[in-house]
């Protein structure tokens, strides 16, 4: 049985929507709103991982806990990495899901969906994917796809990323889920391997543990989040949690 905890990178330095994680959805942070969710996961405890002092304070006065990370990290798994170390470095934990900072309509049981590929010990990381719908979104290099091998009904092993789309003919198309649960050992692995090729032009970190021979498995799921980028996904998260009652 694994052992998890879930942390919430999150920083500042956001070019198209600076201050993003101290963003107010509805009286509170977008961290908080991110934060509430994983926290009703119920897998395991939450820490948010930060840059900034802010978002450290904000996290606190709702009731969570923070831990402080360098500022020049080049990824959220880099920053996860470092805080690791210091929310534990007895070692208690084996799993470390990676919930990003910018998800505050994540589901919470997505959240347990993204551990259950680790039953399998053979499977090194975890992640999530959904169904596309919006015909628009299989052409749109935001909309990063998933290709893999079907292993069992919800549940496949991962093959390729790309924002291209794929794969190509008739058929279902799925749309990645940036959450990763990994294996403790295989979050020392990634981070300590240098940007590989093809995630260097695809621009996607994940292609660094599928070139270096890691399994990732993908569990799908019936509902995407929204991931906050601009300001236009901004007021689509603001609509979207317009009935979710504040605590």
């Amino acid at each position: 049985m694994v052992r998890p905890v879930v942390l919430v990178p999150a920083r500042m330095a956001s070019t198209r929507l600076p201050g993003k994680p101290l963003a107010d959805i509805h009286g509170e942070p977008m961290i908080v709103h991110v934060w509430r969710r994983a926290v009703e996961a119920d897998v395991g405890p939450v820490v948010v991982a930060t840059d900034d002092e802010r978002v450290a304070a904000a996290v606190a006065a709702a009731g969570g806990r923070a831990t402080m990370t360098r500022a020049d990290h080049q990824s959220g798994s880099d920053r996860i990495f470092e805080a690791l170390g210091a929310v534990d470095p007895d070692g208690a934990f084996d799993v470390v899901v990676n919930v990003q900072g910018d998800l505050p309509t994540i589901e919470p049981a997505a959240v347990r969906a993204c551990l259950a590929p680790l039953e399998d010990p053979a499977v090194d990381i975890a992640t999530l994917a959904t169904r596309i719908v919006r015909e628009v979104e299989k052409d749109d290099p935001n909309v990063v796809k998933a290709v893999g091998t079907e292993i069992a009904p919800g549940r496949l092993r991962a093959l390729y990323f790309t924002r291209a789309r794929a794969p190509w003919g008739e058929g279902a198309l799925l749309h990645h889920i940036g959450l990763y649960a990994y294996r403790r050992a295989a979050l020392a692995r990634f981070v300590a391997l240098p940007p590989s090729p093809l995630e260097r032009r695809e621009r996607l970190e994940q292609l660094r543990a599928l070139e270096a021979a890691m399994r990732i498995d993908i569990a799908v799921v019936d509902t995407p989040p929204l991931g906050v980028d601009t300001p236009e996904d901004l007021s689509r998260a603001r609509d979207m949690l317009a009935n979710r009652t504040v605590r």
